[in-house]
């Protein structure tokens, strides 16, 4: 499942995420959501803590140097429906119960 959704984000993240304006806030400021890149969540202990938790194996996969800067949203588009809006909207609803710093 990985895999593809990897491949999925680096075709993804070749075309479009490039053109993508830098969405990334400070971890203390942020109120985090589908749009927060994967690089500004995994730089959060606590917010990785809950990517781990909610979609093992993203954070070390591989691929993840290629579609870091992806947003949860963008990775769920491109994965072709093996990352589902489920899952996403379930990880977002935990890292929005983050205590906010």
């Amino acid at each position: 499942m990985l895999t593809k959704m990897a491949l999925a984000a680096s075709l993804f993240f070749a075309t479009a995420a490039l053109a993508q304006e830098d969405k990334s806030a400070s971890p203390e400021t942020a109120s985090y959501g589908q749009d927060t890149p994967l690089e500004t969540l995994a730089a959060d202990p606590a917010a990785a803590a809950i990517l781990n938790k909610d979609l093992p194996g993203l954070l070390s996969d591989a691929q993840y140097p290629m579609f870091k800067r992806m947003s949860l949203k963008s990775l769920q588009e491109a994965s072709g429906g093996d990352l589902s809006r489920e899952d996403v909207n379930k990880t977002v609803a935990d890292l929005q119960a983050l205590p906010k710093r």
